[in-house]
């Protein structure tokens, strides 16, 4: 997939130039003899490395080995993101005190740290900064949204469609934070439940407690389901099997009718539609035939909006973005995906909800975006009512 090529190909630039650039704050603030220099790399080398080791050790059927690796790996890049930004506002101050000086024409180096404080503030900073943010991703909030509609059929008053979207089930993600995940939607008491993508994520050889406990998840009205770009990396046909396994009604391009009362319209992740794009999208074509007096809920991995699909549906249900996961990575995703996490009223009709997700992607920390379980209440309304939304 050149995709996931040149994703990764990315990903091994930029975390090995965070790496180098932790050895250089090191090195400045402490003096290091030969040996040590030399363990030093080799072993920050090895952390670097840690993903690919994780990766071709669970291949390999070390599960064991993979999960410990993954813990140390991936709790390292999650540490090392936040020193390396931490020391980067240090060293920005440097510059801008350095910069005063010479524009003054004064001396402010007592107002400067020196090597080993410029490394140790961050240090500190990173330790506590991930303390944290392990505990945030274990505290799963329930978000509401209340949708009044008169498109619910008589004798339906209330519907209760409760999201889950990126849960990441894998190493990390496994049966004692699933249970969090599970009690939560169970709490919530649920008509229908929706999964909008990357429930699955790695091989999936060794996870059918967690397919079971997701099975006995309570849906009066059935469980549905999309595809998102994790799918696709897991194994497309494995990620199916185990969604469907779990109870699931996988919607890749189609649209049901559930409870004889919303039209239900699933997309498959951009991935699975190939390089071409067809002059009508699959979703266009789907949207344009469904009964306008029905309520129309899409559920779409990516937090996209197709500017022809607008006016078409009434709620659109996303993910993906974590909302960053980590600040300040939420200030890079913000650039990509400006519908970042929450709710948008959309110009001509419909709203967008992009949940910040439930389980975890690579550090198994969360840092200003908590994870979420999303709990949508349509409520009947008068015929002559105009629709209304909002957060409760």
């Amino acid at each position: 997939m050149k995709g996931l090529a040149l994703f990764l190909l990315a990903f091994l630039i930029l975390y090995g130039g965070l790496h180098a650039y932790a050895f250089l704050k090191v090195r400045a603030a402490f003096p290091i003899p030969p040996p040590l220099h030399v363990g030093l790399v080799l072993l920050l080398g090895l952390l670097f490395l840690a993903p690919l080791l994780i990766r071709y050790s669970e291949r390999a059927g070390f599960e064991t080995l993979a999960r410990g690796l993954s813990h140390v790996g991936y709790g390292w890049m999650g540490f090392l993101f936040l020193f390396c930004a931490a020391a980067l506002c240090v060293d920005l101050y440097r510059v801008l005190i350095s910069a005063g000086g010479v524009a003054f024409k004064q001396t402010f180096a007592p107002l400067l740290p020196s090597p080993r404080l410029a490394f140790l503030i961050p240090l500190i900073v990173a330790a506590v900064a991930t303390a944290y943010g392990y505990g945030e991703a274990l505290n799963i909030r329930t978000e509401r949204l209340v949708i009044r509609t008169a498109k619910l059929p008589a004798g339906v008053d209330r519907l209760r469609i409760v999201q889950i979207s990126d849960i990441h089930i894998g190493l990390i993600v496994r049966e004692d934070r699933l249970d969090r995940i599970v009690a939560a939607v169970q709490a919530a008491g649920p008509d229908i439940v929706v999964s909008t993508g990357d429930l699955v994520d790695s091989q999936l050889d060794h996870i059918r407690t967690a397919m079971e406990r997701l099975r006995a998840l309570p849906a009066r009205y059935g469980k549905y389901a999309i595809t998102g770009n994790h799918e696709f990396y897991a194994g497309l046909d494995d990620a199916l099997a185990f969604t469907e396994g779990a109870g699931f009604t996988m919607l890749r391009d189609e649209g049901v009718l559930a409870a004889g009362a919303i039209q239900i319209v699933g997309m498959d992740d951009v991935p699975g539609h190939g390089l071409a794009s067809p002059p009508v999208s699959p979703e266009q074509t789907l949207l344009r035939g469904l009964a306008p007096d029905r309520f129309t809920l899409l559920l779409k991995h990516k937090p996209v909006v197709e500017k022809e699909s607008v006016g078409r549906f009434d709620l659109q249900l996303s993910g993906h973005t974590h909302r960053g996961q980590l600040f300040p990575f939420s200030l890079i995703t913000r650039l990509f995906f400006p519908f970042h996490a929450g709710a948008y009223d959309l110009p001509g009709g419909g709203i967008l909800y992009v949940s910040r997700g439930t389980g975890t992607w690579g550090p198994p920390i969360r840092l200003g975006a908590p994870p979420e379980v999303t709990v949508i209440d349509l409520v009947r309304a008068a015929p002559s009512a105009p629709d209304a939304a909002g957060p409760s």
